[in-house]
């Protein structure tokens, strides 16, 4: 491993994979309708909702590239995505989220199909699958526990009356406060008393099988909480979100952003990189814009913050208002959601020839999660409680034309942001040999793992980096290098403050903190930002057109390479 070691260690060059525009004050073309401060997925498809509507919306996005958990890079040869590592709901099952994509990308995002065992659960020696589609879900399961298919059944059917509560707490987060005690009590009467109990509370109503327990709860990692702490809420979400099976975007995780950005520029708007917002400007109770890093000043009456509620009231808007709003007091209410690893790898052989699945793999150190996961945080030198491997080169079916001969494999797992806080302030790629050391011998343990369930990848590597929370801090302004925004437990979801529309005139929220965690919850925030900005009746006439599957803007034959900034400028 001495070559690759060497490749590992060698000062990282930056990606030249860049979406968007690099941030000028000459570059500006007010007067701007809105301004967003970030450009992941919710804060994308507010501006492309709004755009729809004729709105000249500009997004400021701090990275190099556009994106945020849903962006790409390429280093040495290789290309990987930093969080869009599958995607449910976009295939010829009719959705909403699919609708929606549609929508802001004016058709012209395309998703591939992964394996029909899109999640493969091993705990410690065994493996259970989870099969797209709703029967065939329910038969692999009985076949490893032919007692439990009525309570596998009731399963699923709490899923979907899950679904149908959570198109409540979104029509709340649209009426104004004022309803909210009519709303709320409408809520009462109508949703399940266990919606939002902790996910294994619910789970041992329906059966007292525990080993079927963990097996239902084996994605817990797409959310970053364990069953015993985290909100059946988001845990329904997400299995359902799923049950008709993964899908990857077309041409890799790039795609997202470079085919939305073309619908904010249609509309005279535009999604700017290098652009970090220094403060939100304010007129007594209302937005006026926002100050740049360069103090460059930009006027406009509408703000949206897609850069998370903590980021939101501790950093960029003023403190004394923050206070006097209540916000510092609210954000008391909430703590920040699993730090983590990832480990990029890079092989040069095909997908193919390498026989790598289309299928996630989740890999435990036993059933017992919360104990394990406890352990490890206190503890690095305990066994990793999860890793979870994707294989980002064999899910897209156009990788090999633009990295011919090539693969690529990504593990994450549970991390503790302290085991790397000492070299907070150490500038990325030159954090000295004794963070190198600690990130070399993480990746060596995490390799063991891959080795264990695909032995024929020994020897095989060609190239590997991990990144840390400090990693995630630096690119996506996350400062504990928390990779969910909010932790998704019960008392989360009682928070009535977590909206679109902020108590100061002007400022809106968007974003995975706003409705939940993963790219199809923060893109469904987008919509709602959209929504609360809009009013009602013209919130509504858009969304017909997003059901209607009409495109947004730029007709599906537009050109999209003026999205593209490919220069390591």
């Amino acid at each position: 491993m001495s070559e690759n070691t060497e490749k590992k260690r060698s000062a990282p060059k930056p990606s030249r994979l860049r979406i968007g525009k690099r941030y000028r004050a000459s570059r500006l073309e007010g007067p701007y309708d809105a301004l967003i401060i970030g450009s992941g997925i919710g804060g994308l498809t507010t501006a492309a909702m709004l755009s729809a509507t004729g709105k000249k919306v500009l997004v400021l996005e701090q990275h190099y590239t556009a994106g945020g958990y849903t962006h790409a890079y390429d280093r040495n040869g290789y290309e990987w995505d930093v969080g869009v590592h599958y995607i449910g709901d976009v295939g010829e099952h009719p959705t909403m989220t699919s609708k929606i994509f549609d929508f802001i990308t004016a058709g012209n995002l395309h998703w591939a199909p992964m394996d029909k065992v899109y999640d493969r659960i091993c705990i410690g020696e065994e493996q259970f699958d989870l099969h797209a589609g709703r029967r065939e879900f329910i038969d692999e399961l009985v076949k490893h526990f032919p007692a439990e298919r009525e309570n596998i059944e009731r399963y699923l059917g709490r899923l979907n009356e899950v679904a149908k509560s959570i198109q409540r707490i979104a029509m709340e987060k649209l009426f104004p406060r004022w309803c909210g005690p009519a709303v709320r009590l409408w809520r009462k009467l109508r949703d399940p008393s266990w919606l939002n109990k902790t996910t294994r509370e619910v789970l041992t109503e329906i059966t007292s099988n525990e080993k079927l327990i963990s097996v239902l709860t084996g994605q817990w990692g797409d959310n970053g909480m364990t069953p015993a702490k985290s909100s059946f809420i988001i845990h329904a979400l997400i299995a359902k979100h799923y049950l008709y099976g993964g899908y990857y975007p077309v041409g890799g995780a790039s795609k997202i952003s470079e085919t939305i950005i073309p619908q904010i520029q249609a509309s005279g708007g535009d999604v700017l990189t290098y652009a970090k917002v220094e403060t939100i400007l304010l007129q007594g109770n209302k937005v006026r814009g926002l100050r740049m890093g360069d103090g460059t000043e930009i006027e406009a009456p509408l703000v949206i913050s897609s850069a998370g509620v903590f980021n939101t009231f501790e950093k960029l808007l003023p403190q004394s208002a923050s206070e006097r709003l209540g916000y510092l007091r609210n954000l008391k209410t909430v703590t920040p959601s699993m730090s983590h690893l990832c480990l990029y790898i890079g092989l040069e052989k095909t997908a193919e020839e390498l026989q790598l699945p289309k299928t996630n793999y989740w890999l435990y150190a036993s059933e017992h999660y919360e104990g394990d996961m406890q352990a490890f945080l206190q503890d690095s030198d305990q066994d990793i409680p999860l890793a979870y491997i994707s294989f980002p080169s064999a899910k897209d079916p156009t990788f090999t034309q633009r990295y011919p001969g090539r693969a690529t494999i990504e593990i994450v797992a549970p991390a503790n942001y302290d085991w790397f806080a000492q070299w907070h302030d150490k500038p990325w790629g030159k954090r000295g040999d004794d963070y190198e050391a600690l990130k070399e011998a993480f990746s060596q343990r995490l390799l063991e793992h891959l080795y264990k369930h695909f032995p024929q990848l020994r020897g095989q590597i060609d190239y590997y980096e991990l990144s840390t929370p400090l990693s995630t801090d630096y690119f996506c302004f996350y400062p504990r290098g928390e990779i969910y925004g909010l932790d998704h437990d019960p008392k989360r979801f009682e928070q009535s403050w977590l909206r679109p529309k902020t108590r100061l005139q002007g400022l809106y929220l968007t974003g995975q903190d706003i409705m939940s965690c993963g790219v199809a919850g923060a893109m469904v925030s987008g919509v709602l930002t959209a929504q609360s900005i809009l009013g009602l009746r013209e919130g509504a006439k858009l969304m017909r057109r997003v059901i209607s599957g009409k495109p947004a803007t730029v007709s599906p034959d537009s050109d999209s390479d003026k999205a593209l900034d490919k220069a390591p400028t």
